[in-house]
C-alpha cells in the first residue's frame, strides 16, 4: 500500500543523429557525464550490441583521450548483449550469486547433433543422411532461435489461431509444421534431461533476472545502453528497466526525432495490439523502413517517442545538421513521400555525398581501392568501406594489397575459404571420391603440402606424375597412380620418393569402404591426421590454422558424443557445410585508417569517408529469405519477424552510413548473372534529390580502373605467316599431318617445329578422340588374340581397364558392341582376302624427308595386291576432300606399303577402304552399325579419284608440300584452306578472333599490292 503513492521513475532515453557520429559522440558525452577524477569511467558499465561495436567504442575512447592531450583513460566496463553467440560475462556482470539456478546454455554443436538424432529419429526411414541431416538440425535451431528471440514457447505451436492457419498450408508446410513441432517437444525432453537451455532462452532469462534484480535494488554504479536496437522482448524489458535507473540511460543510434508525428503513424502498430487476439506484425505495417524496428522497440519498453531526447554532443565526424533532415526526408514511407515536391532545399541537401557507377564488379572494386588510397594520402582521415557483398570486399582488400595498405576484411572469412580450411576439406574430398584425380592433384599442390621435402622439389614431383594422369578418368584409388609412379621412377629418382610420403599420408583415406557408414568422429581423426601428415605443422599455425584446431576438436568431441555415422562419401560435403559457419577474422595489424566492414561490423562505427559499395537489388538490400520449416503465415500469427523486416535493418544501416561528412554510394552496372538493378535506397536517392545529387557516374576513379584493366587498342593483329629457317624445318611428316600442312600450315608449325601439345585436363570427359583410340584398342587386341574370342569380351576387358565412366558405358557400349560385331562377322567371311598387319608402323623417304604412319589394318587380296583399311568411330572424309587434296592418309600408307615401309610386307596397293563404325547405311546391316567407303571412284559411285590417279596424286600432293614448306620457303600460314576442318588447338595462339573478321580485307589489300 506504501508503493500506490510512488510515481514511476521518467525513462532517460536519448537519441544519437545519424549526422553526428554515434561511437565519437557517444564518448563526448559519457566522459563529461560519468568520468570520475580518480576512477576515470571505472565505474561506468556499457551494454553494447556486438563485439565489433566494442571495439568501436573503444576506438572511440582513444581518439578522445588524444584529442584531449591526456595520457591514458579508464575506460568503462563494456558488456555485449545484442549478440545472440552471448559469452557468459553476462551472467557474472548481472548477478554473480542469485542466477546460479539458472541453467546453462548447451554447447551450439552438441545442440546440432542431438537435434539431427531427434529429427532422425521422428523420420523414420525417411530421414536424410549425413550433410543434409546436419544440414535440417541446423535449420531447426535457426527457426527455435527466431521463436525463443520473440520469446514464443512451442506450446504456442498450439495456439487456435495456428490450428486455424494449418489446414490451409500445403502438405509440406503441413509435414514440416507437424515435424517441428515433435521435435520441439522431444527436445525439451533433452533439455530437461540433460540440465540445459538453449543460449536464446538462457539469454531472456538472464534479462528478466537482471531486469527484476535491478528494479528492486537499483545497482550503485550507473549503466548505458548503447547502441542497442534488438527488439527482442526480453531484452526491451532489460532497457526499460536501464532507462529508469539512477544515472543510467538508453542511447538509440540515428532515431529520427524530426519525423511528423504523421508519418511516425504511417509505420503501423509496430507490436501494439488493439486487442489480444491480434497479431503482433500487422498486414500493412512498414517492416522495410528503417526507423520500424525502432518503433518496436520502443513500443515494446513502453516509452513514447515523445519521450526521446536528443543526445547534444557529436563526435570528431560530424556532418553538418541538414544531413539527417536530407535523411530523414530520404526514407519516408508512402504517404509521407508526397511531401518531396514540395521539400525545401534546406531538408534535402546531401552536400558530400557522390554516386559512382562502373561497369562490373571488379571494376567498382578496383574503383573503391583507389578512393581509399586518394583518401589515405591525407593525413588522420580515416576510410570505411562498407558492403554486405563479401567477394566485393575481398576485391577491394585483394587490390588494396598492391599498394601495401592492409585492409583487413573485419567480418572474416569463412573457414572453408582459408589456406588451412581448405587443406582439410580437400583431404575430406579426397576420402569422398576415393582419391580421384582432381581431388587427389589439388590437395596435394596445395600451398601447405610439402611433407618431409623442400616444396620445389615436392612441387617438380607432383607435376610429372600430373602431367601423367591427365587425360579421360582413370580408377578411382591410389593404385592407378602408383603405376605412373613406378613408371616415372625410371628416369626420375625423387618421384619414387615424393608417392611414397603421399601414399603414407593418403592411404588411411582410402582404406575404408566408400559406402559403409562409419562414426564421423573417426573419420575426422584420420582427416587430421592425413592433413597433418602433408602439410606438418603449418596447417595449425596461423589464424586460421588456430581457427581450424578449434574446429576440428569442438566437432569431433560432440559427434563422438552423439555417435553421429555417416558415409565418407558423404564427409566432404558435410564438413563444408560446418565449416562455412565459422568465420575466421584476421589478427590486429592492419591499417589503422582503413577498414572494410560488413553491415553488422559498420553498426556504430564512423570514418571521414564511407563508401557504401555493391548497392543492388540482391545485395544491399538482401533478398528476403524463407524460414524452412515454418510458413510464413505460421510466424507472422506467433508473432516473429518476416524477412522483410531485414529490409529495414539494412536500411538503418544505410542509414547510418549516410551520416559520414563524405559518402560515396557505389554499384556495379552488372553482376556474374547479367544486367543488375539498382538498391531501391539508391534509386529513393536520386529520386529525392534529382538534379541537386552531383552524379559522377564516370568518376575519375572508375576511369582509372578502367585504365588499369584495360589496355590502350592496338591495332588489327595481322594474320600469323611465320618464317622458320633451313634447319628448323628439316621434320618428318606424318600421315595425318599432311592435311594439316596444306590445309592449316600453322597448326603443323606450331605442333611439329614448336613441338607444342594439348594437354588434357584431369579426369576428362572422354571425346571424339578418347573413343576413337578405345576403339582402335580393341581391335587391336582383337585381332593379335589367338584364339579370338568374341569380340564383345574384349570390348568389356578394355572399358574396365580404363575405367570408363558408368554413363559413358550406358550411352555408347551398346552401339559401339554391335558395330565390332559387325567387324567381327565381316573379317569371318572371308575368304579371298587376309589380314595381315594390323595396327603396324611404317616409314618411308621422300624428297630426303622421312614420312612416317601408323596403319590400321593392311590386308592381302586374292590376286597379291594390298587393301590399305582406316578404321573410324565417325563419318569418314568425303571423296570431295580427297579430290582437294585432304584426308590423303590413305594413299600416303599405301605409298608405304609399295615401296617396303612395312617391315615383312611387301606389294602394291590397290584398295583403299574407310571401315566405319557409324550407323550403317544399308538396311541389309543385321547389326545396325558398320559400313564401308573408298575415297576412289568405283563402281557406281560418281565421285572420288580413279582407282589408276590416287597413288600419283597423292605423291604428288605430299612432294608439293615438302617442296613449298619442308625444303622451301613459303610461310606456315594461319587457316590458308579456310574449308580445311581444322582443329582448335592452336587458335587462341594464332589469336584467331582478332585477325579473322579483317582477313576478307586482308587479301584484298595483298591482292591489289600483287
Amino acid at each position: 500500500m506504501a508503493d500506490e503513492g510512488r510515481v514511476a521513475p521518467e525513462p532517460k532515453v536519448y537519441s544519437i543523429a545519424a549526422h553526428r557520429g554515434f561511437a565519437d559522440a557517444l564518448v563526448a558525452g559519457l566522459v563529461p557525464r560519468y568520468s570520475d577524477d580518480e576512477l576515470g569511467l571505472a565505474r561506468l558499465t556499457l551494454l553494447l550490441p556486438s563485439s565489433r561495436a566494442r571495439r568501436t567504442v573503444s576506438e572511440a575512447f582513444i581518439r578522445h583521450a588524444g584529442e584531449l592531450g591526456r595520457p591514458g583513460l579508464l575506460m568503462p566496463r563494456m558488456v555485449v548483449v545484442g549478440d545472440l553467440d552471448l559469452d557468459e560475462a553476462l551472467g557474472p556482470l548481472l548477478d554473480p550469486l542469485r542466477s546460479a539456478d539458472i541453467r546453462p546454455a548447451v554447447d551450439p554443436q552438441r545442440r546440432m547433433f542431438a537435434l539431427a538424432s531427434l529429427i532422425a529419429e521422428e523420420m523414420g526411414d525417411d530421414a536424410p543422411k549425413g550433410a543434409t541431416l546436419l544440414r535440417l538440425a541446423r535449420e531447426t535451431g535457426a527457426t527455435m532461435d527466431r521463436l525463443l528471440v520473440e520469446d514464443v514457447g512451442p506450446e504456442q505451436l498450439l495456439d487456435e489461431k495456428v490450428l486455424e492457419i494449418h489446414p490451409s498450408l500445403s502438405e509440406h508446410w503441413q509435414k514440416a509444421l507437424r515435424l517441428f513441432a515433435r521435435v520441439q517437444t522431444r527436445w525439451l525432453a533433452w533439455l530437461d534431461a540433460n540440465t540445459s537451455l538453449d543460449a536464446a532462452a538462457r539469454r531472456n532469462r538472464l534479462f528478466d533476472h537482471a531486469a527484476k534484480g535491478w528494479k528492486a535494488d537499483p545497482p550503485a554504479a550507473p549503466i548505458v545502453a548503447a547502441g542497442v536496437t534488438s527488439a527482442a522482448p526480453a531484452l526491451a524489458r532489460l532497457l526499460r528497466v536501464v532507462s529508469e535507473l539512477p544515472q543510467s540511460a538508453v542511447i538509440l543510434p540515428d532515431f529520427d526525432l524530426t519525423m511528423d508525428a504523421a508519418v511516425w503513424d504511417e509505420l503501423g502498430r509496430a507490436g501494439n495490439r488493439p486487442s489480444p487476439g491480434d497479431t503482433v506484425f500487422a498486414k500493412d505495417d512498414a517492416v522495410t523502413h528503417p526507423q520500424y524496428h525502432l518503433k518496436l522497440l520502443l513500443n515494446r519498453m513502453g516509452v513514447r517517442r515523445e519521450e526521446v531526447q536528443p543526445w547534444h554532443r557529436k563526435g570528431m565526424t560530424a556532418a553538418p545538421p541538414e544531413r539527417s533532415h536530407a535523411i530523414g526526408a530520404l526514407f519516408l514511407p508512402p504517404e509521407g513521400s508526397k511531401v518531396w515536391a514540395a521539400l525545401p532545399s534546406e531538408k534535402r541537401r546531401l552536400s558530400g555525398v557522390r554516386v559512382m557507377q562502373a561497369a562490373n564488379p571488379e571494376e567498382e572494386a578496383q574503383a573503391v581501392a583507389l578512393l581509399v588510397r586518394e583518401a589515405v594520402e591525407e593525413p588522420e582521415k580515416r576510410v570505411a568501406v562498407v558492403t554486405p557483398d563479401r567477394a566485393l570486399a575481398r576485391r577491394v582488400v585483394h587490390h588494396l594489397a598492391r599498394w601495401n595498405i592492409v585492409a583487413d576484411d573485419s567480418a572474416g572469412r569463412p573457414l572453408s575459404q582459408t589456406a588451412a580450411g581448405r587443406a582439410f576439406l580437400l583431404a575430406a574430398e579426397v576420402m569422398a571420391e576415393n582419391a580421384m584425380s582432381v581431388s587427389l592433384m589439388a590437395l596435394l599442390g596445395h600451398p601447405l603440402a610439402k611433407g618431409e621435402m623442400e616444396r620445389g622439389v615436392w612441387l617438380r614431383q607432383l607435376r610429372r606424375v600430373e602431367r601423367e594422369l591427365r587425360g579421360p578418368r582413370l580408377e578411382s584409388g591410389l593404385e592407378p597412380v602408383s603405376e605412373i609412379v613406378a613408371k616415372l621412377s625410371e628416369t626420375h629418382k625423387n618421384v619414387g620418393e615424393f608417392w611414397s610420403q603421399a601414399e603414407a599420408a593418403l592411404s588411411p583415406l582410402v582404406e575404408r569402404d566408400h559406402d559403409a557408414s562409419c562414426l564421423l568422429a573417426e573419420l575426422i581423426d584420420t582427416l587430421a591426421d592425413s592433413a597433418e601428415r602433408l602439410c606438418g605443422e603449418r596447417l595449425w599455425a596461423r589464424e586460421d590454422g588456430r581457427s581450424l584446431s578449434a574446429f576440428v576438436e569442438e566437432f569431433r568431441l560432440h559427434a563422438r558424443e552423439a555417435a553421429f555415422m555417416v558415409a565418407p562419401r558423404d564427409v566432404a560435403a558435410l564438413l563444408s557445410d560446418a565449416m562455412e559457419q565459422v568465420a575466421v577474422r584476421p589478427p590486429y595489424g592492419g591499417h589503422a585508417r582503413v577498414q572494410v566492414l560488413g553491415l553488422l561490423e559498420a553498426r556504430m562505427n564512423r570514418a571521414d569517408l564511407v563508401i557504401c559499395a555493391g548497392l543492388n537489388e540482391g545485395v544491399w538490400p538482401a533478398r528476403g529469405s524463407v524460414d524452412a520449416l515454418l510458413a510464413p503465415p505460421v510466424l507472422r500469427t506467433l508473432g516473429v519477424p518476416g524477412g522483410d523486416f531485414r529490409i529495414g535493418l539494412s536500411a538503418h544501416d544505410l542509414a547510418g552510413a549516410l551520416g559520414a561528412p563524405e559518402v560515396v554510394l557505389s554499384r556495379a552496372a552488372r553482376d556474374e548473372g547479367g544486367p543488375a538493378i539498382p538498391s531501391r535506397f539508391l534509386l529513393r536517392v536520386q529520386a529525392l534529390l534529382g538534379d541537386q545529387l552531383p552524379r559522377h557516374e564516370e568518376t575519375q576513379a572508375v576511369e582509372l580502373a578502367r585504365a588499369m584493366s584495360r589496355a590502350p587498342d592496338a591495332g588489327v593483329y595481322p594474320r600469323p605467316k611465320p618464317m622458320p629457317d633451313a634447319d628448323q624445318r628439316k621434320v618428318a611428316i606424318s600421315a595425318t599431318a599432311l592435311d594439316r600442312l596444306r590445309g592449316d600450315p600453322y597448326q603443323f608449325y606450331a605442333q611439329q617445329i614448336l613441338g607444342l601439345k594439348d594437354l588434357d585436363a584431369l579426369d576428362a570427359e572422354p571425346s571424339a578422340a578418347w573413343q576413337g583410340t578405345v576403339a582402335h584398342e580393341i581391335l587391336e587386341r582383337w585381332h593379335r588374340a589367338d584364339p579370338k574370342p568374341p569380340i564383345a569380351e574384349v570390348m568389356d576387358a578394355v572399358f574396365d581397364d580404363r575405367n570408363v565412366h558408368p554413363l559413358m558405358r550406358g550411352l555408347w557400349q551398346p552401339r559401339l558392341e554391335k558395330a565390332l560385331e559387325w567387324v567381327e562377322s565381316e573379317i569371318a567371311g572371308y575368304e579371298d582376302r587376309e589380314v595381315v598387319a594390323v595396327e603396324s608402323w611404317g616409314d618411308m623417304h621422300v624428297e630426303g624427308v622421312r614420312v612416317h604412319g601408323k596403319i590400321d589394318r593392311l590386308d592381302r587380296l586374292s590376286d597379291g595386291s594390298l587393301a590399305i583399311v582406316d578404321y573410324k568411330t565417325g563419318s569418314p572424309p568425303s571423296s570431295k576432300m580427297v579430290e582437294q587434296g585432304f584426308a590423303l592418309q590413305l594413299g600416303l600408307l599405301g605409298m608405304m606399303a609399295g615401296r617396303g615401309g612395312f617391315e615383312g610386307i611387301s606389294g602394291e596397293a590397290s584398295a583403299f577402304e574407310y571401315w566405319s563404325l557409324g550407323k550403317a547405311k544399308s538396311d541389309s546391316n543385321e547389326f545396325g552399325f558398320g559400313y564401308v567407303e573408298t575415297p576412289l571412284k568405283v563402281g557406281s559411285k560418281r565421285s572420288g579419284i580413279e582407282p589408276e590417279d590416287f597413288l600419283p596424286k597423292s605423291e604428288a600432293y605430299l612432294t608439293d608440300a615438302i617442296n613449298r614448306w619442308i625444303k622451301g620457303d613459303a610461310p606456315f600460314t594461319a587457316r590458308l584452306n579456310p574449308d580445311y576442318p581444322a582443329y582448335d588447338t592452336y587458335d587462341q595462339l594464332m589469336r584467331l578472333e582478332e585477325w579473322l573478321p579483317h582477313m576478307d580485307a586482308e587479301e584484298d589489300a595483298e591482292g591489289g599490292a600483287a
